[in-house]
């Protein structure tokens, strides 16, 4: 990877943000920086929060002794506090949210001391150009023209996940069939993830087809952020790096057939996104230009691809200035070159129709296609090993006409010595467990689609291995272990699964009401679960730990086990004294979590409850659930233990938080299904959902899960479940 890319950034700032910085100096002397672009969307900013101001999912809450706030939260505190409208947050590629604000707002937020720098919410187009013919696989698997007719290929890189951030693919294509994963989109138009604009099937085609595939076995995931034209907004591009970066199964690759000028807030979640362990391929866009002034290609550690014609010349406008696209791009910051001319894949018009397109968005898939195929072999490759492998296989010195500072490497798709005996397709490796105590039985459940798998190795965690298909694994102490399958087939091709199983002390974690639980010890950061069942109408339920040395943190939740993010009551104080108190107790088994913030022992654990008498129950749920943008969303309460129906007089409390109550739909879920309506997109742009309703529930039956169910219809505001409860 080239070390002298260049941050080029265009300084064309508009008159508001202009108006705004020079307005700044009155309210603070350290503002934010505004960060502009080319095509803003007037009003609209993007807020990007310092690492102290707010957590991202998965990381811990504590810094420098001070518990942050997820960005959820704080977004919602800022937009309110400083008279914005919240439009959407982030929670793992980018510590930021997105608002409308007007002058005065804006200046508020750039002076706002928990802020890193705002930038406008800009325009982003496609990288493409439609055309005619088919010649591009086979050029990636031979060094030198002329072409001879045939697709050579080591493996269909079936195990690999392939991420396609762009218009969305066509579901029923059967370029696809069987193989297309879950998906996200951030336009709300009602279409999912279907594309209507034609040019994310194309290019999944490329990637993953069947037909014109690179990597004809990858399971294929559509991440749609444009709607049926060619542009989109940076925020829903953000939404959708958020979504892979957070929700991607590895191994995984993602392939970004778009851009823009240079793009802050997106080169900061590109990066977000590579260092959660996805493979990143950019386009280097088409404007004939250096790709160094175009974000994302721009970035360092990306996989950066040009385009090439059908005699390996790098078109220019020579070529392509008829076209909407100028030529590709080119110097230092390009990585590789590939196909990228004429290039014959899926077209969403037909489930069997095929079209042709041109632009470096056709060659970026090439690419990503060719990394499918070496994460196959080697599923734990880092981006720098997989850029480097690529840059290795390449065929040097063929690229004509390939502009000042670009590489002179073509995609060469077999990788020397790295990739499977010819035809064969590696393992996939995979397993599930069962936990009684400190005994694990693992279950192997790999398979190996054209042969046997040979052997199998397993890593416990705990410094212990196996070598047996599914062994059973005792552990001699409790906590969380990381466990690793390493599967080899009959060709020698391997594929690794990673799982955390955790354990305790057998007989030893079934609480009884009021008796302590004692000599509780634990490493930092070791987790330990317990249960305590709770008969119906117990009240003044809590769970308290007290005594020894350390610094533990204690959760609770009804049902299942809790997390540091998903319980009903949480302690996390400063050493072992933890009082864990549920607002109103619910009938059933309440699963505790001990987590070591440091290491601790001496510590004791005692659940209580002061038992009822039985008659009317109040079942609560006080988790958060989060409420995005056309989404459905269920917060479920389960009862047991009652007997015949619920009466005419239930009462249903919800608190919801939102800043527009006119878009949502809040339902009462019974058991059975039925519907029960609370709230039906009244109230406008009234803030939050707080109220008390009677409902007559005569006809369902007490016992089962109920869910309080909240569509939120309308773009531009989000929110949260707060919490809920039913008497009955």
């Amino acid at each position: 990877m080239s070390n002298t890319r260049k941050q080029a950034v265009k300084l064309h700032m508009s008159a508001l943000a202009s108006a705004v910085l020079l307005g700044m100096s009155a309210v603070s002397a350290h503002a934010a920086e505004l960060k502009t672009v080319d095509r803003p969307v007037a009003g609209e900013y993007i807020v990007v929060l310092k690492k102290e101001a707010a957590s991202l999912t998965g990381e811990v809450s504590l810094m420098g002794g001070v518990r942050r706030s997820p960005v959820a939260t704080i977004a919602q505190q800022m937009a309110r506090s400083h008279n914005g409208r919240l439009l959407r947050t982030y929670k793992k590629a980018l510590r930021g949210f997105v608002v409308k604000a007007d002058d005065k707002a804006l200046a508020r937020l750039l002076a706002d001391n928990r802020v890193a720098y705002v930038q406008e919410n800009g325009i982003v187009q496609l990288f493409d150009t439609q055309a005619n013919a088919v010649w591009s696989l086979d050029r990636i698997d031979q060094r030198d023209l002329p072409l001879s007719g045939s697709y050579t290929y080591d493996t269909t890189a079936a195990g690999v996940h392939a991420y396609v951030i762009d218009t969305g693919i066509r579901a029923d294509h059967t370029e696809f069939t069987g193989r297309l994963g879950a998906g996200f989109t951030s336009e709300l138009d009602g279409r999912g993830t279907e594309d209507c604009q034609g040019h994310g099937t194309h290019v999944a085609g490329t990637v993953g087809g069947t037909r014109w595939g690179v990597a004809k076995g990858v399971t294929v995931h559509p991440v749609r952020v444009f709607g049926c034209g060619r542009t989109t907004t940076g925020d829903k591009i953000l939404a959708g790096i958020d979504w892979v970066t957070e929700n991607h199964v590895k191994p995984a690759v993602v392939n970004m057939s778009l851009g823009g000028p240079a793009d802050q807030a997106e080169d900061d979640a590109v990066q977000a996104m590579i260092d959660s362990g996805v493979i990143t391929v950019i386009a280097a866009g088409n404007n004939n230009g250096d790709a160094c002034l175009n974000s994302p290609a721009r970035l360092p550690a990306a996989i950066t691809v040009g385009a090439t014609m059908s005699n390996d010349r790098r078109p220019d406008t020579a070529d392509w200035g008829a076209l909407p696209a100028q030529g590709s791009n080119y110097g230092a910051c390009l990585d590789i070159f590939a196909p990228g001319d004429n290039i014959t894949s899926a077209s969403r018009t037909g489930s069997q129709a095929s079209t042709s397109m041109s632009g470096t968005s056709m060659a970026a898939p090439a690419v990503a296609g060719a990394a499918a195929l070496y994460l196959a072999v080697h599923p734990l490759a880092t981006q720098a090993e997989v850029a480097q492998a690529l840059i290795n296989s390449s065929t040097p010195n063929k690229v004509t006409n390939q502009g000042v500072g670009s590489p002179n490497r073509l995609l060469y798709s077999i990788f020397a010595g790295g990739g499977n005996p010819p035809g064969n397709v590696a393992p996939v490796a995979n397993f599930s467990s069962s936990v009684n105590g400190l005994v694990v039985q693992f279950t192997d459940s790999s398979t190996d689609s054209d042969g046997n798998i040979a052997s199998h190795l397993w890593t416990f965690g705990d410094g212990t291995t196996s070598a047996a298909p599914s062994p059973k694994k005792t552990y001699t102490a409790a906590g969380t272990y990381t466990v690793t399958l390493k599967v080899t087939d009959d060709d020698g091709a391997t594929h690794t699964k990673t799982a955390s199983v955790t354990v305790a002390s057998s007989g030893g974690t079934v609480l009884t009401n009021g008796v302590a639980k004692t000599g509780l010890s634990g490493a930092a950061g070791s987790s330990q679960y317990f249960t305590l069942v709770v008969p119906a109408g117990a009240t003044n339920l809590k769970f308290v730990t007290s005594g020894g040395t350390g610094d533990l943190d204690l959760y609770a939740q009804l049902g299942s086990q809790p997390t540091t993010s998903s319980f009903a009551c949480k302690s996390e104080g400063g050493a072992n004294a933890e009082t864990c108190t549920v607002a109103v107790a619910q009938a059933g088994t309440y699963h505790v979590l001990v987590k070591g913030y440091s290491a601790f022992s001496g510590a004791s654990l005692t659940g209580s409850y002061t038992a009822g008498t039985g008659g009317t129950q109040t079942y609560s749920n006080a988790a958060d659930y989060t409420i995005s943008d056309g989404v459905t969303v269920d917060s479920p309460i389960t009862v047991s233990g009652r007997s015949d129906n619920a009466p005419t007089n239930a009462s249903v409390t919800v608190a919801i938080v939102h800043s527009f109550q006119g878009d949502l739909k809040v339902d009462l879920v019974a058991p059975d299904g039925s519907l029960y309506n609370i709230h039906n997109r009244s109230g406008g742009a009234t803030d939050d959902i707080n109220k008390t309703v009677t409902l007559n529930l005569s006809t369902e039956a007490l016992n089962g899960t109920w869910k309080l169910r909240v569509n939120d219809a309308g773009p531009g505001d989000v929110g949260k479940i707060d919490s809920w409860s039913i008497t009955f």
